[in-house]
């Protein structure tokens, strides 16, 4: 029933991610939200942001934010970071999904989106068809409209996590035969 808003992974930061992993899975292409997936909500690129975006250069990932905010907001983010970027892009919708994979030269099955909200973030990536991956929001001050939406967050992510309490258990079985 939640299902479609599952991620296909959920992680405490961006930063933890083992990108060296998902490009040796095939994977070469990034699209990030912004706030509160990289830095704290209006916040400029940190120093923490600024060196992962150059690690995942030098792996050989093309990146792209892709962000709900006008312009201004997104294009002060990307001063240090320097990679593509959407900006009022009505996320879920898929429209501007697609154009930062055509931006980046990827498709669905190369590239991963990471953001820190199910029902902009993870439901626009699935709905296009790529992967995603949830993650915990950096800071806990927020926009009102945001505030209410992680409470809707919260019965989602119990059902998502009793799934994959289930599937562990079903994988277990499959061992024992």
């Amino acid at each position: 029933m939640f299902d479609i808003f599952f991620p296909d992974r959920y992680v405490a930061s961006t930063y933890v991610i083992d990108f060296e992993r998902l490009f040796k899975q095939g994977y070469r292409g990034l699209v990030f939200d912004i706030d509160n997936t990289l830095v704290p909500h209006g916040e400029p690129a940190d120093e923490r942001a600024v060196r992962l975006f150059e690690r995942l250069k030098k792996i050989g990932f093309s990146c792209c934010l892709i962000s709900n905010n006008q312009e201004p907001r997104v294009k002060k983010f990307n001063e240090k970071i320097q990679v593509a970027y959407v900006y009022n892009a009505h996320k879920p919708s898929t429209k501007n999904y697609r154009k930062a994979m055509e931006i980046m030269g990827t498709d669905t099955d190369t590239t991963v989106f990471v953001g820190d909200q199910l029902f902009t973030d993870v439901w626009g990536a699935k709905r296009t068809g790529m992967a995603s991956i949830l993650v915990k929001p950096i800071h806990p001050k927020e926009e009102i409209q945001i505030v209410l939406k992680r409470y809707l967050e919260k019965i989602v992510l119990f059902f998502y996590k009793r799934s994959l309490t289930r599937e562990k258990k079903v994988e277990k079985r499959r061992h024992l035969l």
